[in-house]
C-alpha cells in the first residue's frame, strides 16, 4: 500500500482528503508542511494545531532562527511515513492535526510583535484546539503563555534550556529571550512552585522557586528517575513544555545560537519526553533552531522529533491516558 502510494501522493500538505494517517508522499518532494499534514486556518473539528513563529529579533548572541520553522517542517517528512516511535497509540491516526501555518507580522515593528502573537495563539486555543509552536527565538514563549494562561490559568512550565532564561527585567514591553520567564513568573502567568527546568548548565543565581534539574543531574540520573521528579512537581496540574533546542548538547544540535556544552544527548531528551506521558500538557513550542549554523540539518531533525513527541504528549492526554 505505501508504495503504491507513493507512486501518487504528492502536495499533500494541501491535496490528502483525510487530515488523519500516515504519509508516503517522497521525503525529498513535494510542500513541506509538518509531518505533511495539511494547510488550514479552518480549525473546525481540529485535536491539534502546528504553527510557525519565524521571529528571531529578541536573539543575544547569533540570529536565523527565523529560518527555523522552514527547517523543521522540512525535516519532518523524515517522520512522516510511520507512527511515531515508541508510543502505544498512533497519534496521527488518532487524531485531527493541522498545520495551521506561520504567524503574520510586521518584522520592523517589534513593539506590536507580542500582541500579535498573543492573538494569534488565543484564535487557537478559542477553537478549544491545542498548539504546537515551531520558533523562532525563545522570547516567543511568553506571549504564548500569556495567550494560554488566560484559557487554563497560571501555568506549570516545563522548560528543557541550557539557560534559565530568568534574568531580571521589570520592563514588561522589553523584547529579550533571556528574561521572559523572569516576566512569566512576577506576573503571575507561570507558578514556580509546578514548574520544571531541564538540562540548566549555566549560572543564574536567582531560580525564583523552579525547581532546576541541571544537566549534571540528568547525566547522573536515567531518563526516568528525571520524569519521576517532573511528574511529582507538576501533578496534574494544566502544563506548557518548552523545549529549546540547546538544551541538547552541541554535538547533537550544533545550529543554535547560544550552544553551551554538556548537554543532553538526544536518546535522553527523547526518553525523557516519553516518559511525561500522564502529565496534564496542553501545549508546547520548540524553539531556538538556527538553520545558518545547522550545516548537517541534525539540528532542524532533532526539533521536528521533539515537536512530534509533544503532539503524541498531547494525544496521550486527549485519550485520557496516564502513565
Amino acid at each position: 500500500m505505501a508504495l503504491e502510494d507513493a507512486k501518487t501522493q504528492v502536495d499533500q500538505a494541501f491535496t490528502r482528503d483525510d487530515p488523519r494517517g500516515a504519509s508516503f508522499e517522497n521525503a525529498f518532494g513535494g510542500a513541506t508542511s509538518f509531518l505533511r499534514r495539511r494547510y488550514t486556518k479552518d480549525l473546525n473539528g481540529v485535536d491539534i494545531a502546528v504553527t510557525g513563529v519565524p521571529f528571531d529579533q529578541a536573539v543575544t548572541n547569533r540570529p536565523g532562527t527565523r529560518l527555523g520553522p522552514r527547517a523543521i517542517r522540512e525535516a519532518s517528512a523524515l517522520q512522516a511515513f510511520d507512527p511515531p516511535y515508541g508510543w502505544e497509540f498512533d497519534v496521527l491516526a488518532e487524531r485531527t492535526i493541522v498545520d495551521y501555518g506561520d504567524l503574520a507580522f510586521d518584522y520592523a515593528d517589534v513593539p506590536a510583535f507580542p500582541e500579535r502573537l498573543k492573538a494569534h495563539i488565543a484564535g487557537i486555543l478559542a477553537a478549544d484546539v491545542a498548539p504546537v509552536t515551531l520558533g523562532g527565538d525563545h522570547y516567543i514563549s511568553f506571549p504564548i503563555l500569556r495567550a494560554m494562561a488566560e484559557k487554563y490559568g497560571p501555568l506549570s512550565l516545563i522548560q528543557f534550556d541550557a539557560h534559565t532564561d530568568t534574568w531580571p527585567d521589570d520592563d514588561m514591553t522589553r523584547v529579550d529571550h533571556g528574561t521572559m520567564f523572569y516576566k512569566a513568573v512576577k506576573s503571575g502567568i507561570v507558578d514556580p512552585a509546578r514548574s520544571v527546568q531541564i538540562g540548566i548548565r549555566t549560572v543564574n543565581e536567582d531560580p525564583l522557586g523552579v525547581t532546576i534539574i541541571d544537566a549534571r543531574e540528568v547525566h547522573r540520573s536515567t531518563p526516568e528517575a528525571v520524569a519521576q521528579q517532573v511528574h511529582a512537581i507538576v501533578g496534574q496540574s494544566p502544563a506548557y513544555l518548552t523545549f529549546d533546542i540547546d538544551a541538547l548538547d552541541p554535538a547533537f544540535a550544533p545550529g543554535t545560537g547560544t550552544p553551551v556544552w554538556g548537554g543532553l544527548a538526544s536518546w535522553q531528551a527523547a526518553a525523557i519526553l516519553r516518559a511525561l506521558a500522564g502529565i496534564n500538557i496542553r501545549g508546547g513550542d520548540v524553539v531556538e533552531v538556527s538553520p545558518p549554523f545547522d550545516t548537517t540539518g541534525a539540528t532542524a531533525i532533532a526539533g521536528a522529533h521533539v515537536a512530534t513527541e509533544i503532539l503524541c504528549l498531547l494525544g496521550h492526554r486527549m485519550r485520557g491516558g496516564v502513565a
